[in-house]
């Protein structure tokens, strides 16, 4: 068994060199290569001879590397954000713990300044976020951020705050993403909304430190005294 996981080891190592070869060598004409479609998730699973977590760690590596290739330097922007997507869902597949390809999406290509690639990579990390929310909750909450001050979508981030309030279990996650949506209600303008989201969170031991819940109350009486006729 040992001597088979140390051949996959060097299949895979080789295949990682010559994937990083590729991308660094420099032809007398250089010339943009369009990124490929991800193969087949069976597919992968055959070619990762028993190690997904390592060819996945390998195929991060190279899509990473794939903006600078045959001595063209690309621009992230100029990748096909679909295709960077579907690379990041297959990488993804292949090692499910892994938080790379989550913070990768919303960090790196979802932090280039176009809505459409914001976009995409918001809702890619919110469509994944279910499978495993304990783990992936910290990569929505930077969603919620994209989508709010970013993207100036107040109903998208309202969207994905609620998602992280339904999906994390309490006491695995910091307070703060409980209030997310109350203040996003608040920034919306609905303040009745906000009120009884305060009062969910009072109400259902989700916050529990005096200091924070004496906050919360005090703001549910500040959003009251705006509602006032």
């Amino acid at each position: 068994m040992n001597g088979k996981r140390a051949a996959a080891g060097l299949a895979l190592t080789g295949l990682a060199l010559h994937m990083l070869l590729t991308a660094i060598q420099s032809p007398a004409r250089a010339r943009a290569q369009a990124l490929p479609a991800p193969p087949d998730r069976e597919v992968l699973q055959v070619a990762s001879l028993g190690e997904p977590e390592t060819l996945a760690r390998i195929l991060m590596l190279w899509l990473q590397a794939f903006d600078y290739q045959s001595g063209v330097s690309l621009a992230l922007r100029d990748l096909d954000r679909e295709r960077v997507r579907d690379w990041l869902t297959r990488i993804l597949e292949l090692d499910p713990r892994g938080q790379y390809p989550l913070m990768a999406a919303i960090r790196l290509y979802g932090d280039i300044p176009e809505e459409a690639n914001q976009r995409i990579f918001a809702e890619f990390v919110h469509g994944h976020f279910y499978a495993d929310p304990n783990r992936r909750w910290p990569w929505l909450a930077h969603a919620v951020v994209v989508a709010r001050h970013r993207l100036r979508d107040l109903p998208l981030a309202l969207r994905y705050a609620r998602a992280l309030a339904d999906g994390v279990t309490p006491g695995r996650v910091p307070s703060w993403v409980w209030q997310l949506e109350w203040s996003i209600l608040e920034e919306m303008g609905d303040m009745a909304g906000a009120q009884a989201a305060l009062d969910a969170l009072l109400a259902g031991g989700r916050v529990t430190d005096p200091v924070e819940r004496r906050f919360l109350a005090e703001r549910k009486l500040a959003l009251a005294s705006r509602t006032a006729p």
